[in-house]
């Protein structure tokens, strides 16, 4: 596929006489979007000017997940990595970067907070239940300077409902006796705001030693409005989940019964306790001068006990991981908009990580003995994790059909790590990592625009070992970066039609595949990413809404600096599909009763580096659903996922943990059906 040859397909569609567009952004939106705000003074991603999505409240609210990230299915371009154990769930990930954690290239955010674990894993999103939340904002690209860390293929940001007045709740029973129960209180009165969420989930799940027992609080309370010159807020969220896990299989045991656990998983599991809390502030110091700031504080305590095999030699299979990760940081924005034709804004944030990370091995037990005393402690490390970053960007609008965004962004590093034995090393020195960017969007009508996008974001390593740290020996690692260029089109095929076809590719110098809980790096050299984004949104009438989005993508190494005998030049990145498909409609035969349907499609992809364990992985899903309202308080919905009982897994190479490397198997559940009962007062 030749980078011209998308971009022609591009210049042809600009020149279909139908076009239409709706706005002077490239965003898309499906659904609603509540907003109970008056004002914002820090510039939106809507105004980033690269491929956004957002997916509105409606269609998050009655959805029933295991977990939010799974939400994200519903929208363009996403893959998803359905591990499916325990606590340890999937993650998301887009434009070409897997979700296998070598390398965690997408920034998770919660109400604008920074939400990746030291890794880049983004297991905060597993805090939020669905009622809870209000949008879900997916920003693609290397253009967006707002952030730096972990902001390599662009970025989430999870919105909870904020303001108004209203109780709801939601009953839920289904599959593998799944309970659901989830309460969202919102009061608002004389310019103070307090919303409130309690939600609890247990199962016993699709696999044997597969239950699962959740909860978590979330709080908000926020007073005044930047109109009148100030709002100022504290949000608070708390969580706990404890889970089995029924291990992966091998392919003899998922094809002899997908639905059991191994004897070597019987003790396998996980607790799992995460907590965030922020003050957010918002000034507003002048006509069309605005200060906003963000304090925040994480934490995150992981114990997992996982079982890879049953190989009786040695006591690599069997594990236990303890993580102990704290983050206290702040973002800070100061936004003039000096004219209708300028706008200017530099943001400055800071971050200090304070984490620890345990590792034990255990001798061999069927099932795995993880009270006895560990065989040998591998890890058990302290390490530290410090990033400034600042950025300045503006919006120049000379004229009315034309807006030229230029960025620039840079960010530092520092740290140490202290080890066992008394080692200590402090964090690679990357130096002032600069990133640059630009974008501008062209309306050729008020209804159709097209856009572009240059831009730079960066890699570093995680985790409390080398190459993260300078150890003896350890040669300097220069961070990763990752240069991307985007042209789309935004447009209106018909009345109640929104549009949108991108092409893109991004270049990264130097990238590592960096699994820091495994202590694997492997350094991929110069790799390549590109593809081409399609899809549609259309409300077609009143009865009939639909979507569709297609994206096809690539990656690839392209320059890795290995002997010929070795080199991995011309390989696919491991565990990325060349597709993802989605497709949905929903119909309102009457005001009362609601249809839906949804397909879900990702094509398989290499297990490893080489590309010579085989293709796996890929699936097409089918999910039903049906709501009627029984009054305005009282609705009843009933959902089928994976209504065809299509059987389908996750897969991953273990080349680790058995005498021989082979694929292992994670299946995802079959068929399952769930009832809802929601209440709105």
């Amino acid at each position: 596929m030749k980078i011209h040859i998308l971009a022609a397909a591009v210049g042809a569609v600009l020149l279909l006489p139908e076009a239409r567009a709706q706005s002077s952004d490239s965003a898309l939106t499906l659904g609603k979007v509540d907003v109970h705000q008056h004002g914002e003074g820090q510039l939106t991603a809507h105004q980033v000017l690269t491929s956004v999505d957002v997916l509105g409240a409606d269609q998050i609210e009655d959805k029933n997940v295991s977990y939010s990230w799974e939400l994200l299915g519903q929208m363009p371009g996403i893959q998803l990595t359905e591990t499916r154990q325990g606590a340890e769930s999937g993650k998301v990930s887009f434009r070409a970067f897997n979700g296998e954690g070598y390398l965690n290239a997408i920034k998770t955010l919660i109400d604008g907070i920074p939400s990746n674990v030291n890794s880049g894993n983004q297991r905060f999103i597993d805090m939020l239940f669905p009622l809870e939340i209000n949008y879900i904002e997916v920003v693609r690209g290397t253009n967006d300077p707002r952030y730096g860390l972990h902001n390599i293929g662009g970025n989430i940001n999870f919105g909870t409902r904020q303001g108004g007045s209203y109780t709801d709740a939601r009953l839920t029973y289904g599959s593998f006796n799944t309970r659901d129960a989830q309460l969202a209180v919102g009061r608002e009165r004389d310019g103070f705001a307090q919303n409130y969420f309690v939600g609890v989930q247990a199962s016993d799940g699709y696999r044997d030693h597969d239950t699962s027992s959740k909860y978590s609080l979330g709080g908000k309370w926020f007073y005044g409005n930047l109109d009148d010159g100030m709002r100022i807020g504290l949000t608070a969220r708390v969580y706990h989940n404890q889970a089995d896990e029924p291990g992966f299989m091998t392919a003899a045991e998922m094809q002899a019964d997908r639905r059991s656990s191994d004897l070597r998983n019987r003790n396998d599991g996980d607790d799992r306790d995460m907590r965030q809390f922020g003050v957010h502030l918002d000034l507003k110091l002048a006509d069309g001068l605005f200060f906003g700031t963000k304090l925040y504080s994480n934490r995150y305590h992981d114990d997992r006990r996982v079982t890879f095999s049953d190989l009786p030699t040695g006591n690599a299979p069997r594990q236990r991981r303890i993580w102990d990760e704290t983050q206290v940081g702040m973002l800070n924005t100061l936004t003039w908009r000096s004219s209708d034709t300028l706008t200017l804004e530099g943001g400055i944030n800071y971050e200090h990580q304070d984490n620890a990370y345990r590792r034990e091995r255990f001798s061999y037990a069927e099932p795995t003995d993880f009270d006895a005393t560990p065989a040998r402690i591998q890890n058990d490390d302290r390490h530290t994790f410090d990033n400034w970053g600042a950025y300045v960007q503006a919006i120049y609008q000379p004229t009315e059909a034309l807006k030229i965004v230029p960025a620039y962004r840079v960010d530092r590093f520092d740290g140490d790590t202290r080890l066992p034995g008394g080692v200590r090393a402090p964090l690679q020195r990357y130096g002032t990592i600069e990133q640059p960017k630009l974008s501008l969007v062209y309306a050729f009508t008020p209804t159709t625009n097209v856009y572009a996008n240059w831009g730079r974001s960066f890699q570093v390593l995680t985790g409390s070992t080398a190459p993260a740290y300078l150890t003896a020996g350890q040669a300097d690692v220069r961070p990763s970066t990752n240069t991307g260029v985007e042209l789309g089109m935004k447009f209106s095929p018909f009345q109640g039609g929104q549009a949108r076809i991108a092409v893109w590719q991004q270049d990264a110098a130097n990238e590592v595949s960096n699994m820091p809980a495994t202590g694997t790096t492997v350094t991929l050299g110069k790799t390549r990413r590109r593809g081409v984004d399609a899809q549609i949104n259309a409300q077609l009438g009143d009865r009939w809404t639909l979507w569709a989005s297609h994206a096809y993508q690539e990656a690839k190494i392209e320059r890795d600096d290995r002997d010929a005998s070795v080199s991995l030049v011309g390989r696919e990145v491991a565990a990325t599909p060349r597709y993802i498909s989605n497709v949905g409609v929903e119909y309102r035969p009457t005001a009362a009763l609601r249809l839906g349907m949804q397909g879900r499609a990702q094509g398989d992809y290499y297990l490893e580096e080489r590309n010579l364990a085989g293709k796996y992985g890929g699936f097409a899903t089918l999910d039903l659903t049906a709501r009627y309202t029984i009054n305005p308080a009282w609705s009843v919905d009933l959902q089928v996922r994976n209504a065809t009982g299509r059987e389908y897994a996750y897969v991953w190479y273990d080349s680790f943990f058995w005498t021989q490397a082979q694929p292992m198997f994670s299946p995802a559940a079959g068929r399952q059906l769930y009832l809802g009962l929601s209440m709105k007062l």
